[in-house]
């Protein structure tokens, strides 16, 4: 070994002469090699070949590795993330084993890069890929499915009260249908019979007055009330004995008040419009939009002195909506806020309202006429359709006729 004038130095080989220049010689030491010596779950090792598949139940994975220095191994410093898991490097470490604990299902890749003995990372990184499958509960297909069941199961449910309120709500209307057919017989066999009796004797004690006797007149006049107190009576038997069977045909329920109310309706002119395609209604909610409905109408005929009654029926989508408009001389407001003592109809129409889950609003000014709304959410008022893939509602819904339908008294309908 020999040194020449530059500074460089020469070895004598066997093979011929090797010469290093220390000048040029820099300060970067040799890069560490990094290797991953073994990998266990839950303490087991894993085959390193091949494609790792670890479980899902294997809770613990641990990831042995080594750093490879010739100068200082006890300098050597590592740095390591798992993708998939960690988001990035960890901080520099003498310990040769990252440890992961209860990782969720899908694809990893262990990657660790090591310094040399100077605190330099001057070499490359090594990775090791694997997997961990998933549990038959942590499947795409098992939670779809039990989200799925767990939907089937709400709606079941959902069905079961549905059908529990309206057995309940039946069960309702019974009782009441009962009590006021009750009614209608007490009222029909007692009072009413008792009116036609004292009518008719009225009536043969007028015949039996002389023409110039001048009890006749007053006794004709009294005659003459007691017919309309019997009137008013039947129509009040007929609408407790109402049936309920169509529900369908509420739009003829109401085109028929004004015959109902008589000479009592005036001249007005009377139209019921209805919107939209008729859809069957609760039996107990049909008997009280009917009751609303009518009393508003009777008001309009006999208290407005109006010239033109209208009756809109909409059926749709979100919910039934009634509506009665006369051009009368209008309601005091104070009497549509409070009602007034002795008279009832203002205040039962709220209180029907309030019983089935509506919304009546009247607004009224004088001279401006009078509007009833009734609003019924759908979800109260109307019987479930069946599903519109079944064949027989597809065809049931082809065949229902949508023409305006004209009777005594003016009706429209509109699609």
């Amino acid at each position: 070994m020999a040194r020449d004038a530059k500074g460089r130095v020469w070895f004598a080989l066997t093979r011929g002469l090797s010469m290093a220049t220390p000048a040029r010689a820099d300060d970067r030491g040799l890069p560490a090699v990094t290797l991953v010596e073994q990998l266990s779950a839950d303490g087991a090792p894993v085959d390193l070949e091949g494609p790792i598949r670890l479980s899902s139940s294997q809770r613990r994975i641990a990831v042995g590795f080594a750093g490879l220095s010739l100068a200082v191994p006890e300098r050597v410093r590592f740095r390591y993330r798992l993708d998939g898991f960690d988001r990035d490097w960890s901080e520099p470490v003498a310990e040769r084993q990252a440890v992961y604990t209860n990782l969720p299902p899908g694809p990893y890749r262990f990657r660790v890069m090591a310094s040399n003995s100077d605190g330099r990372w001057n070499g490359g990184e090594t990775s090791l890929p694997f997997e961990i499958e998933p549990l038959l509960w942590q499947t795409a297909w098992f939670q779809l499915s039990a989200i799925v069941c767990a939907g089937f199961g709400a709606w079941g449910l959902y069905r079961l009260r549905v059908r529990q309120v309206s057995r309940r709500l039946h069960a309702r209307f019974e009782e009441r249908l009962a009590e006021r057919t009750r009614i209608a017989q007490e009222l029909h066999d007692t009072l009413l019979q008792g009116f036609v009796s004292a009518s008719m004797q009225l009536h043969v004690a007028v015949d039996g007055l002389p023409p110039s006797s001048p009890a006749r007149a007053s006794l004709g006049r009294v005659h003459e009330l007691m017919r309309s107190v019997i009137d008013e009576g039947r129509n009040a038997v007929r609408g407790l004995r109402s049936s309920t069977a169509a529900p369908h045909d509420l739009e003829r329920a109401f085109a028929g008040v004004q015959q109902e109310v008589g000479a009592g309706a005036g001249a007005a002119t009377y139209r019921v419009i209805v919107e939209g395609r008729a859809r069957g209604l609760k039996p107990i909610i049909r008997d009280e939009v009917y009751r609303i409905g009518r009393e508003g109408l009777v008001n309009a005929f006999r208290h407005s002195g109006a010239l033109h009654v209208e009756l809109e029926l909409e059926y749709g989508a979100r919910e039934l909506c009634v509506l009665v408009r006369d051009d009368g001389r209008g309601v005091d407001p104070e009497i549509v806020r409070h009602g007034t003592d002795g008279h009832w109809g203002i205040t039962g129409m709220r209180e029907r309202a309030q019983r089935i889950g509506a919304t009546l609003r009247i607004r009224s000014r004088a001279d401006a006429g009078t509007e009833v709304e009734l609003r019924v959410p759908a979800s109260v008022a109307f019987e479930r359709d069946a599903p519109r893939w079944l064949p027989w509602r597809t065809a049931a819904a082809a065949a229902t006729p949508r023409q305006a339908s004209t009777t005594t008294t003016t009706t429209e309908r509109q699609p």
